[in-house]
């Protein structure tokens, strides 16, 4: 029989700000797409966690008195993990 093996599961945050006067919505669309890539390429983070499962992104238009307006997104990865118990987390893969 195999061992006990507990599951955990954690939530990341990604914060993804664009500020620029020209070009801010190609910007922060081109940095969106290349992290869904990034995550897309490698769902385990160099095999720290099982799987990592991102969430689409809460996007918000921040303007701001005097300056070029941000484009703003806040991207959820669920990370998801397996150990034999909660001292091993950070050992095993």
């Amino acid at each position: 029989m195999s061992p006990l093996r507990d599951h955990y599961e954690h939530r990341g945050e990604i914060e993804v700000v664009v500020q620029s006067t020209n070009g801010r919505a190609t910007a922060f669309d081109t940095l969106i797409v290349n992290i869904g890539a990034a995550l897309e390429a490698d769902r385990t983070f160099g095999r720290l966690c099982n799987t990592a499962e991102p969430e689409a992104p809460a996007m918000v238009d921040m303007p701001i008195e005097g300056a070029a307006a941000l484009n703003a997104a806040v991207i959820i990865v669920v990370l998801q993990h397996s150990a034999t118990g909660p001292q091993s987390c950070a050992n095993e893969t």
